[in-house]
């Protein structure tokens, strides 16, 4: 099982409303710019991190960072891996963590490379993602912006808590939480990942398997919403997935 220190050690939560999501506006950047879920325990007030410990949900704010083409990632922290993931959030992947184990979730470990290939394991996790354009709210799974290449079809099954790992700097002795590099939703295998699929999904650029349903995603800049919840079950599907 991984390790984790969480930044919010004896992190105090309190009876909450369910979330009300309303987007930010758009091209907002800060996330201490207004709290958009005042009903809900903030983590932190530069971050866009909450949670609903009676619905067992954690709200993460973000935007749309790559609506097309192969991806190696869902979701990712500011100025890490923009460039190959659907989402940035505007949050720490050490924060992310923290705020899922306040909701009672349980991480396992990454995937492993080291002789026989070993999937991440852990909780499974449910990823919802919200927006709202000039019609109305939206509120779907997350699979739903992710393509297999091979396939056409969406991605079919739900993340698991693999909960990265720490590295320390022998020259400083500093510690670091992997994830924090940008490995916060993949779906590409990373030793470093915080949440992995459970199957085997290569990081190489010749034999990625996934990428953004560009037909689904809303423009790159767009605010959005992911919610995270123990997931139950496999993800729906619908005749056109």
């Amino acid at each position: 099982m991984s390790l984790f220190r969480p930044p919010c050690a004896g992190l105090l939560v309190v009876c909450l409303l369910p979330v009300a999501w309303e987007a930010a506006p758009a091209g907002a950047t800060d996330p201490a710019a207004s709290d958009r879920h005042p009903d809900l325990k903030r983590l932190a007030p530069n971050a866009a991190v909450w949670i609903d410990p009676t619905g067992k949900r954690v709200v993460v704010g973000g935007r749309v960072a790559l609506a097309d083409g192969p991806i190696e990632f869902f979701a990712c922290p500011p100025k890490t891996k923009e460039h190959e993931s659907v989402v940035v959030v505007d949050a720490s992947a050490r924060l992310v963590h923290t705020a899922l184990l306040a909701i009672g979730l349980k991480p396992g470990s990454p995937a492993s490379f080291d002789g026989a290939y070993r999937p991440a394991t852990g909780d499974a996790v449910a990823i919802e993602v919200c927006w709202r354009d000039a019609i109305a709210e939206h509120r779907l799974p997350a699979q739903r912006w992710v393509r297999d290449s091979r396939t056409g079809k969406q991605l079919d099954c739900h993340w698991v808590f693999a909960g990265s790992q720490f590295w320390k700097d022998p020259s400083t002795g500093v510690e670091y939480y992997q994830a924090d590099g940008g490995d916060l939703v993949c779906v590409s295998n990373f030793p470093t990942a915080m949440l992995d699929l459970p199957i085997a999904s290569s990081q190489a650029n010749e034999a990625l398997l996934f990428e953004a349903f560009a037909e689904r995603i809303p423009p790159r800049g767009t605010p959005v919403e992911l919610i995270f919840t123990k997931a139950t079950g496999q993800p729906q599907q619908r005749p056109n997935d």
